[in-house]
C-alpha cells in the first residue's frame, strides 16, 4: 500500500482513504453487517484512524463509513464526481468484504476500477483468492509493481 500511495502522489493521482467509524458514540448508526459482526469504531477512537504507516498528508480526504460498501454509507460518489474522477485504484482490507463491495459498487456506478490484488488482505489466503476470482468481471486486476510502473509512465 505504501509503494502504491507514494506512486499515486508522485503522479498527481488523488489519494483518498475510508475508515470504519460510527457517527454516534453508541454505534446506533452503523450498518447491520457491522452490528452483527460487532465491528464498532467510535468517532475519534484509535481504531477509526488510518494506520500511521499510510497516514494521510496535507489535505488528502478521509471518509468515515458505517457499512462494508463505502458507496452505500458515505457521500464518496458525490465527492468523486466533484473531483472529476472516472478511474479508481482500489486496495485495502478486507478483500472479501469492504474491498469487494467497493469494487462492485464502483463498477455498477460507472467507474473504471483497478484492483491492486497484492495490496489487499483478509482473514485467510483462501478468502482472498476467492474474492479476487469472484470480482474479476468488475475490475481490472494487477499487482503493485505493475500499477506503480503504469503510474510512473504518467509523469
Amino acid at each position: 500500500m505504501r509503494r502504491l500511495q507514494l506512486a499515486c502522489r508522485k503522479a498527481g493521482v488523488e489519494v483518498m482513504y475510508t475508515v470504519i467509524q460510527s457517527l454516534t458514540e453508541d454505534g446506533r448508526d452503523i450498518g447491520l453487517d457491522y452490528k452483527i459482526s460487532g465491528l464498532f469504531c467510535p468517532r475519534g477512537s484509535r481504531d477509526a484512524l488510518v494506520i500511521d504507516e499510510i497516514a494521510p498528508i496535507g489535505d488528502e480526504i478521509v471518509i468515515p463509513k458505517t457499512s462494508s460498501s463505502v458507496f452505500i454509507s458515505t457521500n464518496i460518489h458525490y465527492v468523486l464526481g466533484n473531483l472529476g474522477v472516472k478511474h479508481l485504484i482500489v486496495c485495502g482490507v478486507l478483500t472479501d468484504q469492504c474491498v469487494d463491495s467497493a469494487v462492485r459498487d464502483a463498477s455498477d456506478l460507472g467507474y473504471l476500477v483497478t484492483l491492486v490484488t497484492d495490496a489487499c488482505a483478509t482473514e485467510s489466503e483462501e478468502r482472498h483468492r476467492s474474492s479476487i476470482t469472484n470480482n474479476g468481471g468488475y475490475c481490472r486486476q494487477m499487482a503493485t509493481k505493475e500499477m506503480v510502473a503504469e503510474l510512473a509512465a504518467l509523469i
